[in-house]
């Protein structure tokens, strides 16, 4: 895929300013698709939009889902104006802080009134009513020995519901047809996550019946679960109709989505638990080996825990699951990022008894057929990679043979270094140049923390002082010869190392950055739209 010479900001969804305490949907999300627009940018790029988990201290990147989004990110403001919900029904709003998130204190208050709202919702067409069936499936895999239907009741008028609410698109056909369109995915995820209430955890503790998908347990568990199994169906149909309103509004302003696709999915999610033939898991379904990546450069490697997949069972079934994968992320997304891009080209499988990361090893992965595959079936190849760290040629011929766009970050750069890959000056074209990305520390922090030699380099390099460090990084990154220039609001706003968004390798206070409403602020948008007009980035 061919891009355009563009510029854009990098900020998840729950960076952005809103009332209940995260970014959500809502109207922080469109006044941040306002200042975009001012700004002149015409891309926006985020991290994963799952379901994200305390206990992986709410990282986008351990999600329960592949496929789901997040309830977190769903405006309870667009549901009152929907009519789901009440303004009274709202308050008492908690002293959340408008700087981060406290992901406890925000899942507690937006759960409550989650569940008001889709009871709410169900009772305005009709009911909802679950069926599901071991026998009449005609599958042979356990994870779709059960079929499951809806039946839904009689419709009211909206205005009898609540007169003063503006008319929904939450209506009983625009949800059968969504229930239609992502069955395949929806009611095992819409069951798994009723379970892990059910037995309070992670479905590798769960009874074995359940654990391993018998038919008959999942069937009774249908049926005794209904009212919450409905509860997570309608939650995610509410999730995608405030999307595709998102989107539409994206697309008014002719900025396109970026999104961000992790190669590997968390162990306990929807996705191991309901496709486990996919994985590499023992008889027990626990994995045989999980992901990481070796020691290099003196560091003691990453163990990341994650299942790696059986691509020889992948290849065989043609890959269906990660296409359905992609048909969904491609739904909501136009372009996308592929994390650690190196786990197509090979993985590293690390067993689970070992030490120390040092015991794994890399093993082969069909990337070249499964790409042909992918771009066979979605027409095309629109992907951004994370080609950062584990360079070699072999992935380097991957990327090329497919025409992807690599990574270009000058966190990376030896400046003192002639012809350093990561000085802008030297990003060719088939890049994505970032000023900074979610991982790395803010260009100021980063700056601080430089020793001087290297500053000095910088200084040299970029023909600058340091005087206003963040903008003279943007404008490098700007002026590149990079076909897309990320940068992010900690950047625009010139915000030191208290801002980072993520530290990889720590297990806690990450991901609570957020933007105020007077971060958005104009003249910052003006100045970056400048920037943007005069190295022509569109």
């Amino acid at each position: 895929m061919q891009f355009d010479r563009q510029a854009g900001v990098f900020s998840h969804i729950t960076t952005l300013p809103g009332p209940h305490g995260i970014g959500d949907l809502g109207p922080g999300a469109r006044s941040f698709l306002d200042w975009l627009e001012t700004a002149n940018q015409s891309v926006w790029q985020f991290c994963p939009l799952g379901p994200t988990a305390s206990i992986h201290d709410d990282s986008p990147y351990q999600s329960y889902s592949a496929f789901a989004g997040n309830p977190l990110m769903i405006s309870l403001s667009d549901l009152v104006a929907e009519g789901y919900l009440t303004a009274e029904e709202l308050e008492p709003v908690p002293d959340f802080s408008p700087h981060e998130v406290a992901y406890k204190a925000v899942r507690e208050y937006k759960h409550d009134r989650l569940r008001i709202a889709a009871e709410r919702f169900q009772e305005s067409i009709g009911g909802i009513e679950i069926n599901a069936d071991s026998a009449t499936s005609s599958s042979t895999d356990d994870h779709t020995a059960t079929e499951v239907t809806i039946t839904l009741g009689e419709a009211i008028d909206p205005t009898q519901r609540m007169p003063d609410a503006d008319q929904t698109d939450l209506d009983a056909t625009a949800f059968k047809s969504f229930y239609d369109r992502e069955s395949h995915w929806l009611t095992d995820y819409a069951l798994f996550m009723s379970l892990r209430t059910s037995y309070d955890g992670a479905w590798v503790d769960w009874p074995s019946s359940i654990r391993h998908r018998d038919p008959d347990a999942l069937t009774a568990h249908y049926e005794s679960l209904d009212s919450e199994v409905l509860y997570h169906l309608i939650i995610q149909f509410i999730f995608d109709q405030q999307w595709q309103s998102l989107q539409a509004a994206a697309a008014d302003r002719d900025i396109t989505f970026v999104g961000d696709l992790p190669i590997y999915v968390a162990l306990d999610s929807a996705d191991v638990w309901a496709t486990p033939e996919i994985f590499q898991l023992t008889d027990d379904n626990e994995p045989a080996a999980v992901a990481g990546v070796p020691p290099s450069d003196g560091d003691d490697g990453q163990r990341w825990g994650n299942p790696v997949y059986d691509w020889t069972y992948l290849r065989e079934t043609g890959y269906n699951w990660w296409l359905n994968r992609l048909d969904r992320l491609f739904n909501l997304v136009d372009i996308t990022r592929i994390d650690h891009f190196k786990g197509f080209d090979e993985y590293y499988a690390i067993p689970v008894d070992a030490d120390s990361p040092a015991a794994g090893e890399w093993h082969s992965v069909p990337g070249y057929d499964f790409f042909e595959t992918v771009s066979d079936h979605i027409g095309s190849l629109p992907f951004i990679v994370e080609d950062l760290g584990f360079l070699d040629q072999a992935l380097h011929d991957i990327r090329e043979h497919f025409d992807f766009p690599g990574m270009r970050v000058p966190h990376y750069a030896d400046w003192c270094r002639e012809g350093d890959m990561y000085q802008p000056m030297h990003y060719p074209s088939k890049s994505v140049a970032y000023s900074s990305t979610h991982d790395t520390n803010t260009i100021s922090g980063y700056y601080n923390s430089l020793p001087q030699s290297q500053r000095d380099c910088l200084h040299y390099n970029l023909g600058i002082d340091g005087s206003e460090i963040n903008w003279s990084i943007i404008d490098a990154v700007w002026r590149s010869d990079a076909k897309i220039g990320f940068t992010t609001l900690q950047d625009v706003l010139g915000l030191d190392s208290h801002a980072r968004f993520n530290e990889p390798g720590t297990a806690s206070g990450n991901w609570q950055w957020r933007c105020t409403d007077s971060g958005l602020d104009t003249d910052l948008a003006r100045r970056l739209a400048g920037l943007t007009i005069e190295h022509v980035r569109d």
